[in-house]
């Protein structure tokens, strides 16, 4: 058991540590440079224009996507020790988050499908550029609303690690207070939408850390029972 608990903690941090770098790439560098919510036409023309680079930057989500269920079965494995099915419970949240954001991530595909039929700019008329528009803005609010499970599933991970003998408990508090952070910005998109809370984010820094403990020192824990 020593061994398989060390091995998923390795997985698990080499995991987060892909998401770290995939989602920003996608969301802070890629779509950015292409998508003007103000101006449908500017819109349509860009990805039109860089169909690689859009397509890029779904496939960097689908990677995430992939290691958020790698992580879910890492972090159960890793955490079973403190309690079996509480830990069990915390990845079937994770798991929803990924599904959610799976079924999200298909109005990006609806928009890579329009962009490359030009047949369709005659069967939608005018309405065609905002159409693109619309399914990027879908994948937006459907996304933040997989945030609410994901918010969760922090929130209980924090509780798990906090009560795990073999891991120190800052990063279950760490972890509560980003899982947090999530919740309240997840909140704000659909209750007060105008209201801005750039400041939340110094609280999702709790997930970093924990993934930086995972890779230096939580590949080589000695668990104990609980």
């Amino acid at each position: 058991m020593q061994n398989k608990v060390q091995q998923a903690a390795l997985i698990s941090g080499i995991g987060i540590l892909v998401m770290v770098l995939t989602v920003p790439v996608a969301e802070f560098v890629i779509f950015p440079e292409l998508i003007d919510y103000n101006n449908a036409e500017s819109t349509f023309n860009s990805i039109t224009e860089n169909r690689g680079l859009f397509t890029t930057g779904i496939f960097l989500h689908l990677i995430t996507l992939i290691c958020d269920v790698i992580v879910a079965w890492s972090l159960y494995l890793f955490l079973r020790p403190v309690h079996k099915d509480f830990s069990l419970l915390v990845a079937l949240f994770r798991i929803v988050f990924a599904g959610i954001t799976l079924a999200a991530l298909l109005n990006l595909l609806s928009v890579l499908n329009l962009t490359q039929n030009s047949e369709y700019l005659t069967a939608f008329d005018g309405s065609f550029h905002s159409k693109v528009l619309l399914f990027i803005k879908n994948f937006n609010l459907q996304w933040n609303f997989a945030f609410a499970f994901f918010s969760i599933y922090l929130i209980l991970l924090g509780v798990l690690v906090y009560k795990a003998n073999y891991v120190p408990k800052i990063f279950g508090i760490l972890l509560l207070i980003a899982g947090s952070g999530y919740l309240i910005n997840t909140l704000r998109v659909f209750f007060f939408p105008t209201i801005a809370m750039d400041y939340l984010m110094i609280t999702y820094f709790g997930e970093l850390l924990f993934m930086l403990w995972l890779l230096i020192k939580g590949w080589r824990v000695k668990v104990f029972d609980t």
